[in-house]
């Protein structure tokens, strides 16, 4: 492997503490607004949003009506209930329903 001259080294550690520094620069720049002016902000410009999301009661209940009309079709299966983002709430494993069917 090929050592690097004097100058090369010098000037690669100058580029690395230069953009160290921007980071820690931009980090605590960042940082400078406190939270609530943020929040203000956020509920001033309608930027949020709240959602609602299922209760396990629900989802659990949810689940059982699918189990239930799946029982009358003969079917042995599983049931997940998942919320938005794809996130499991609730997952029945119906009587009889082999292991591949989570």
């Amino acid at each position: 492997m090929k050592k690097l001259s004097k100058r090369t080294r010098v000037l690669a550690a100058g580029v690395t503490l230069a953009a160290l520094g921007a980071g820690a620069f931009g980090a605590v720049s960042a940082n400078a607004a406190p939270a609530a002016a943020v929040a203000k902000a956020d509920a001033k410009n309608k930027n949020t949003m709240r959602t609602t999301h299922l209760t396990v009661e629900a989802a659990t209940e949810a689940a059982e009506a699918a189990l239930k009309a799946a029982e009358k079709e003969n079917q042995r299966v599983s049931v997940a209930v998942v919320d938005r983002n794809g996130n499991t709430v609730v997952t029945l494993r119906g009587d009889g329903a082999g292991p591949q069917s989570y």
